[in-house]
């Protein structure tokens, strides 16, 4: 049986000594002393290990069950969810006004890293719900928000985003969904979704589905897309619940994992919808929470990596095989545990130091978000606009493969469900895939958010990892262990980025074929970035006289591990990159 232990520590040690929220001029951000964060972290994190974390092989278990129309989940996940909901959880970020606690969306992003890994499936009920809320704060009419943001934020109805149908997933011009409008200002919806994560369920009274739709006569393309609130039972003028919705779950897909949670076939046979947004302007409103889900697909790519990380740390320990070659080290036992294997040791190193990376760099994201929305920041909105493609594919393709790690770590043990590695490794898989498969972040990140603001915004970055070098290049320690190496990598960024520009505009495929090594390498400078950012807060803490020495070299030596076997890959995608679109497509399609 697997367990798990939240990583207050670390979130801490990203919150207070490296991002140093407390000090930012971002509102809400002055509420949040190490005190206060502590105390957060280890509310949430007792719901993580003792609440929903027992309950993540029971999910994958058992599954979801639909019966005459009706979704049941695993056993305990209707009790747990009343629990996170009554500790007010689902609404940390959410406005004061609506029965939200007002926090910033850095403080929701570290409760969610610990509940995504205490239990995926689990959590992506809330987090589906919380995506739906963000878009009907953005986009909402005030009735709309005073009609459905309290329930929701008191747990008591949920919500899904409505996009995929059987005939067409990324290119959603193709979408056959209608929405005819009605006499009284409501709407007609008609038609199919595929894959709605939380689409049915037992645990809300409610469910507030958002649903892409096109009304007939509108534009073509993407160009004729609204967005419309259709809930699962009307809601009459007092708040109560009126009728049943024509809408209902026509199937449950299975699945590789993350079988507690239920990915549904939603049926909308003329079911009643109101508009939220502008007309013919769905794509914009459900961007909102598309970006806020890539920034949590991302986070639960890494997390699905810290728990299968601790888990294969802790076998790694215990189990004894074989000698240490330059001496014993258990001369009481028949053998030394395998952590002292440097091919092991390598194994962990390699989970460890892109875990602790993906940490900080998402936090960042997070304040990225909050900068600018709470702040009104356009930089900072571009910014993290850039990012996002990379927090979510970069994160998740490292993250997978973390837990493949995590596995392997346990060798033929990791192979069997006892061990539950293997569950990790599922349940890690579809990060890749949903919400843009990771194919089309890369091309979103080269074909549309490298031109941004003309390109201004790129050489903002870069900038900004000069600016930090020249800073701190006086630290001859922190100089040769992170700056050097991170100097040398933010180079490869920038010549990537140049042949794109020279060799783009003579055919986009040399740009195009190299997308996904571009977002790799993109990657590799933030957590090298991050990684430095890390040591130079680790450096400063031990000349302080910090007390926990132990905790601050561990970051070091695991900050230089990364900085001198995991960054230098920006070299290998460079080198693909430059041999152009010719090794990729050359070869005739009728010849594969």
């Amino acid at each position: 049986m697997p367990s798990y232990t939240a990583p207050t520590k670390d979130l801490n040690f990203v919150l207070n000594d490296v991002l140093r929220v407390a000090d930012s001029p971002i509102e809400g951000y002055s509420d949040l002393d190490q005190d206060t964060f502590s105390a957060i972290l280890d509310e949430a994190a007792k719901i993580a290990e003792n609440v929903t974390a027992p309950l993540n092989k029971v999910g994958d278990e058992e599954g979801c069950v639909l019966e005459n129309g009706v979704v049941r989940t695993p056993k305990g996940f209707k009790e747990a969810f009343a629990t996170v909901a009554e500790g007010g959880w689902m609404g940390l970020d959410m406005p004061e006004e609506y029965g939200g606690q007002g926090m910033p969306y850095v403080v929701q992003t570290a409760v969610g890293e610990m509940l995504s890994s205490a239990n995926m499936a689990f959590n992506m009920y809330q987090g589906l719900a919380h995506g739906a809320m963000s878009a009907i704060v953005a986009h909402g009419t005030e009735q709309q928000k005073q009609t459905y943001l309290p329930p929701m934020i008191a747990g008591q109805w949920g919500g899904t985003m409505n996009l995929t149908e059987p005939h067409c997933g990324t290119d959603l011009g193709l979408m056959r969904t209608k929405a005819e409008p009605q006499e009284d200002g409501t709407y007609k919806i008609s038609g199919q979704k595929i894959w709605i994560s939380a689409g049915e369920h037992d645990m809300v009274d409610n469910i507030v589905h958002l649903v892409l739709a096109k009304i007939p006569g509108g534009p073509e393309g993407v160009k004729g897309i609204s967005l419309f609130i259709v809930p699962k039972f009307l809601v009459n003028e007092d708040g109560s619940l009126g009728e049943r919705n024509a809408l209902s779950c026509g199937g449950l897909e299975s699945k590789m994992g993350i079988h507690g949670n239920a990915t549904c076939v939603m049926n909308y046979d003329g079911a009643t919808g109101y508009l939220i947004g502008d007309l013919h302007k769905g794509m914009r409103a459900m961007f909102t929470m598309m970006n806020e889900a890539r920034i949590g697909v991302g986070l639960q790519g890494y997390a699905q990596g810290e728990v299968a990380y601790q888990n294969a740390l802790a076998f790694a320990r215990d189990r004894l095989q074989g000698r240490d070659v330059t001496g014993t080290k258990n001369p009481e036992g028949p053998a030394d545990p395998i952590i002292v294997h440097p091919d092991v040791r390598r194994n962990l190193m390699d989970q460890k130091s892109f875990v602790e990376g993906a940490r900080a760099l998402t936090l960042w994201g997070a304040m990225l978000n909050d900068q600018a929305h709470r702040s009104q920041d356009d930089d900072a909105e571009a910014l993290i606009s850039l990012l996002t493609p990379v927090i979510k594919g970069f994160l998740t393709d490292k993250g997978f493969e973390t837990t493949v790690q995590a596995q392997q770590t346990l060798g033929g043990s990791g192979f069997t469900q006892e061990w539950g590695l293997e569950q990790f490794v599922r349940d890690a898989r579809i990060t890749m895939i949903y919400e843009g498969t990771n194919g089309v972040q890369s091309l979103d990140l080269v074909g549309r958010k490298l031109g941004l603001n003309g390109g201004k915004t790129l050489m903002g970055f870069f900038e900004m990892v000069k600016t930090f070098i020249k800073e701190n290049e006086d630290n001859a320690e922190l100089k040769e262990g992170f700056l050097d190496p991170l100097k040398a990598a933010s180079k490869d960024l920038q010549t990537a980025g140049m042949y794109f520009v020279a060799e783009g505009m003579k055919n986009p495929n040399n740009a195009l074929s190299g997308s996904y090594d571009f977002m790799h390498l993109f990657g590799q400078v933030c957590l090298g970035l991050m990684w430095a950012k890390m040591g130079k807060a680790s450096l400063a803490a031990l000349a302080e006289g910090a007390s926990d020495t132990e905790f601050y070299q561990s970051k070091l030596v695991t900050g230089r591990y990364y900085m001198a076997r995991q960054l230098p890959a920006t070299k290998m995608h460079l080198a693909r990159i430059q041999s152009g679109a010719a090794p990729v497509m050359d070869l005739a399609a009728e010849a594969f």
